[in-house]
Parts: C-alpha cells; sequence; structure tokens
C-alpha cells in the first residue's frame, strides 16, 4: 500500500509524496529511500520495483517514498519555474519535510539528474545515490526538436486507454518494435477529459522542463557528488556502457550495473531484476 504525504515544494508548489508501507498502518520515522521518477512519468512507476526491494519491518531500508515531481502525477503544475532549481529544491523540500535525511536518493533518467543535483548541492542530505539511465553528456538542440515534433503527432485525445497502449506500444513512429510495457506506461499517465484520453502533464511544460538541461554536459555536478553511487543502465536504454562507465571513473565512489535485455524504463519493464541490481548496492551502503 502507498500513504500519501503533502510536500510544499519551491515557490509554494503543492506536491504529493507516496510512501509504501507494507505491513503497517502507522507512518514510520528515519532515514529512508526518496525515488524521483523521469519526466512524464509518476511515483507510481515505482511500485512493481519497490515491491522487491523487501522495504518492511527490519529491512536496512525501512522507509521508501517516491515523489510526484511538479507537473506530474497528483502534484501541482504551475505556468512556469519549471527550472532546474526547482525540481532540485523541490527534492530537497520533500527530504527536510519528510524526515529522510540523509536520504539514498534513486532516480530514473531526469529524476536522476535531480538526485545528483541534489547530492552535490546538498551532501548533508544525501546518504547514497542511484542514478537509472541518465546520460552526463549533452543531447543538444536537434534532440530537443525531435521531442517537440513528437509530440506534436501524438494523435491526443485518444479515444480508450486501448488506444493509448496501441499507440505508444505499437504505432508511435518512435517504436523501433512492438513494447506492449511502453504502451502501459503511458496509460499511466492519462486521465479521462470529456473530449477522450489526455496525458495529465502539460506537453508544452514537460519541453520547458527538458529544455533546461537537454543542451548542456552536466560532469562538472557529477564529479562534486561525494557518496557511495551506483550507475544502473538497461542493455538497450538510452545511456551507453562507455558514457556509464566514464561517469563511474568521474565519480569518487561510483559503481556500475546493467540489467540485460531491459530498456530506458528498466524499472518498469524489468523490475525483479532491477531490484537484484540495486538491493546489494543498498544493502551495502545502509547495513550498519
Amino acid at each position: 500500500m502507498a500513504r500519501r504525504l503533502d510536500v510544499t515544494g519551491a515557490d509554494g508548489v503543492r506536491l504529493a509524496a507516496w510512501e509504501f508501507t507494507p505491513g503497517t498502518a502507522s507512518p514510520r520515522t528515519g532515514p529512508g529511500v526518496l525515488l524521483l521518477h523521469g519526466l512524464m512519468g509518476h511515483a507510481a512507476h515505482w511500485a512493481p520495483a519497490v515491491a522487491r526491494l523487501g522495504a518492511g519491518p527490519g529491512s536496512p531500508y525501512p522507509r521508501t517514498v517516491a515523489l510526484d515531481q511538479r507537473g506530474h502525477g497528483h502534484s501541482a503544475g504551475p505556468a512556469a519555474a519549471f527550472t532546474r532549481e526547482a525540481y532540485v529544491t523541490d527534492a530537497a523540500a520533500a527530504v527536510e519535510q519528510l524526515g529522510l535525511g540523509p536520504v539514498t536518493l534513486i532516480g530514473h533518467s531526469m529524476g536522476a539528474l535531480t538526485a545528483w543535483q541534489l547530492a552535490a548541492e546538498r551532501p548533508d542530505l544525501v546518504r547514497a545515490l542511484v542514478i537509472c539511465d541518465m546520460r552526463a553528456s549533452a543531447l543538444g538542440a536537434a534532440s530537443q526538436r525531435e521531442w517537440r515534433d513528437w509530440f506534436r503527432r501524438w494523435p491526443a485525445p485518444f479515444p480508450s486507454l486501448d488506444a493509448v497502449r496501441g499507440w505508444f506500444g505499437e504505432e508511435d513512429p518512435w517504436v523501433e518494435r512492438p513494447n506492449p510495457a511502453r504502451g502501459a506506461f503511458f496509460a499511466e499517465v492519462m486521465t479521462e477529459r470529456p473530449d477522450g484520453w489526455r496525458p495529465v502533464f502539460d506537453p508544452e511544460q514537460m519541453l520547458t522542463s527538458r529544455e533546461t538541461w537537454v543542451h548542456d554536459a552536466h560532469w562538472d555536478s557529477l564529479a562534486q557528488v561525494r557518496c557511495p553511487t551506483l550507475v544502473l543502465r538497461g542493455l538497450d536504454g538510452e545511456l551507453g556502457r562507455a558514457e556509464a562507465q566514464e561517469m563511474v571513473r568521474v565519480l569518487p565512489h561510483g559503481s556500475y550495473a546493467e540489467i540485460p535485455d531491459a530498456g530506458h524504463l528498466l524499472h518498469y519493464t524489468h523490475p525483479e531484476a532491477w531490484s537484484e541490481a540495486v538491493e546489494p548496492f543498498l544493502n551495502g551502503v545502509l547495513t550498519p
């Protein structure tokens, strides 16, 4: 089960956090794990992976919280302030207001960048870090144009969730081969409106969020991370092996793992393999 916790982020933005609390009906206290999803994701996308971590009473990480980042899931989406600074401040607010520090941050894609920027800026708050399939190199203006064109091709509103699953899993021009898990991923971030099914997020806000990091490399902030860090990639993901290994080299206390057959959504499509890769690292850094 997941318990909703409210957080006030940068500029007073209302954020929803979700604590996974198996086997207990009362709130927990003390340091824990904070999970940060990627662009267009939401906190619940972590649920299958978290369920396999055994985060129950007596585990070395008894508190596991996932944050709906601004403009995503159940969190508010202001018309402005979709900056890197806002995302990082939101994550810090979640750690401090929920008493999770010193926290272990687990981030996927854009959420991984937020996680390592927070670890670099606020080492007092962060105990350990897991980076899931996020590049440190710049993607460039061409990538941003491709994303804008991709959003424009969405046949929204969709007439049904089956249509969502079908388009993102099979018909989307970005799909190289049928991928039902990708269709399911996007079906979870749709909401029904009078004219059909649309994303819970504003695509323009997603482009604005991406604009703040896609043009720049982030090696400098990565090198400032002083806590133990695991760089995890899917073999078919967006983070190449050579760059992942260079990230490990740049990190003062970096380690590396990969998941065969997994793509960018590695925690969602391969939750068991993801937990098998992450759990030894967590046990190593969190066990007294």
